[in-house]
């Protein structure tokens, strides 16, 4: 998981506070979910799809299904990183996620992300919908 994959990342820039750290100084580890969190809706925005609208045309949200962390660097006081994110894959109610938090060129951390997309009511599973699938995509439907 160290090399990134393939494709375009958005990119999200994140400043280390004093509230971010641990009493070394250090990012407290689990800081890193936030702003994988913060960058994924970003991108969204981004794109002009934001989570609010998905919610209100489709009743529908995307949740985390699942995180894999590797932590190789810590991220420290007033350090300045981006939070890389690209998809891996675009399927029936899931998508795959890399983020990763760099510092230059220093990768400090790498997560694989699963969203799952649910009703927002029933919270079952739910098939991703447009526009959403296509902009994400890129990536094949891989489990229909």
């Amino acid at each position: 998981m160290k090399t990134p994959p393939p494709g375009k990342a958005h990119h999200f820039p994140i400043r280390v506070y004093f509230e971010d750290t641990d009493a070394g100084g250090m990012a407290y580890h689990a800081n890193y979910l936030r702003w994988a969190e913060r960058a994924r809706t970003e991108s969204l925005r981004d794109m002009g799809l934001p989570h609010s609208l998905m919610m209100e045309r489709h009743a529908a949200i995307l949740v985390v299904r699942r995180i894999e962390v590797e932590y190789w660097r810590p991220a420290r006081l007033d350090d300045a990183i981006v939070v890389e994110t690209r998809v891996i894959a675009v399927r029936g109610v899931t998508l795959l996620l890399d983020q990763r938090m760099v510092r230059g060129e220093e990768t400090l951390a790498a997560l694989r992300v699963e969203l799952a997309c649910i009703d927002r009511d029933a919270q079952r599973p739910k098939r991703i919908p447009e526009p959403w699938r296509s902009a994400l995509g890129g990536v094949p439907d891989l489990a229909g």
